[in-house]
């Protein structure tokens, strides 16, 4: 029963009412209030469950990618939030270019987004392209911008306007059509994993990344790749948000649960990869073909997931948090072993 409830108990005997029935119904409630308390106690103290750590590699790169498709910012410590990345006021993917309609734009269709770099003064995000004069935006938008409702693989998310001055620069830049850029607020619903996924076991939200809060690649399974492909890629042409050294490669696809840092992450699926990676990252040329065509001669699904995977190639994971912290490179990671 525990300690505080028998003293509730013991208290209450000592000055019984004279009516038995009250007596009975006092005695029934304090016999409710100390199993209660009782559960209460015991929630809180079972212990977490025991795992053994087991060293997998370390962090050698963080990237932040500020506005989807756009060049990342490399960090070497980051708090990792239930949304992802967080260095200040950087945000992992807080921000959007959409067209008028809502629909979001990618690298997929304007190929030469990657070219736009960002970096961080004064509470400014400072954004440069070739061509173009620099653009500066406030991290934090006044409340009186309108709010645009999104879309992003057919699913609804809100998004601040980030004024006329930004929408013009990337319309002037991209010179197709007319584009917006809209940014994620915090206060915001996210895009629920249970809509991202039918057969979702993590419950967790993102904003604008296509399907979870981080990304985890190692060097070792992008050497893997560079030793079959003529012409030899780079890490930002699969953008992940946490770079592993000393595994082996495709490691990565063994580890379900893994800390890194204070950091508690777990995986929600391999990373299909698209035509995205094509896209060169030093001139926006769109290739079509490389290096996604030799990932899809050995790195497909197994055939019991081809419902989940399709003919996409597999590489890189998506992970969840599981537990909120900060992380930075140099830290060791484990694996999280029952």
């Amino acid at each position: 029963m525990g300690v505080a409830a028998s003293s509730v108990l013991a208290r209450f005997m000592l000055h019984r009412p004279a009516h038995p029935r009250l007596a009975w119904l006092g005695v029934a409630a304090v016999g409710l209030a100390a199993v209660a308390l009782g559960t209460i106690v015991w929630r809180h103290a079972r212990p977490r469950r025991r795992r053994r750590l087991q060293q997998v590699g370390t962090v050698a790169q963080l990237w932040i990618f500020p506005i989807k498709s756009c060049k990342g910012v490399a960090v070497s410590e980051a708090e990792c939030t239930a949304l992802g990345l967080r260095s200040g006021h950087l945000r992992d993917r807080f921000w959007l270019v959409i067209k008028e309609d809502g629909h979001m734009v990618t690298a997929r269709q304007e190929p030469r987004l990657v070219l736009v770099s960002i970096t961080y003064e004064d509470d400014h995000l400072i954004l440069r392209a070739p061509g173009m004069d620099q653009l500066v935006l406030p991290s934090k938008l006044p409340s009186s911008n309108i709010l645009h409702d999104c879309r992003i693989f057919g699913l609804d998310i809100k998004g601040r306007d980030c004024g006329n001055e930004a929408a013009q620069w990337f319309t002037n830049y991209l010179k197709s059509e007319a584009f917006r850029l809209v940014q994620f607020e915090k206060n915001m619903n996210g895009r629920p994993s249970r809509k991202l996924f039918s057969n979702s076991v993590q419950n967790y939200q993102v904003a604008y990344p296509d399907y979870s809060p981080l990304m985890v690649l190692s060097e070792a399974s992008l050497a893997d790749l560079n030793t079959r492909l003529e012409k030899k890629v780079r890490m930002e042409q699969f953008r992940p948000n946490i770079v592993i050294r000393g595994c082996g490669a495709f490691e990565e696809d063994t580890w379900d649960e893994i800390l890194i840092g204070n950091t508690e992450m777990k995986k929600v699926l391999a990373c299909p990869r698209c035509i995205l990676t094509t896209v060169d990252p030093d001139t926006g040329v769109i290739d079509r073909k490389e290096p996604l065509e030799t990932l899809k001669s050995y790195r497909l699904c197994d055939p019991s997931e081809q419902k989940i995977y399709k003919s996409s190639p597999l590489f890189g994971i998506y992970y969840s948090v599981e537990r909120i912290g900060s992380l930075k490179v140099g830290d060791p990671v484990y694996q999280m072993v029952q």
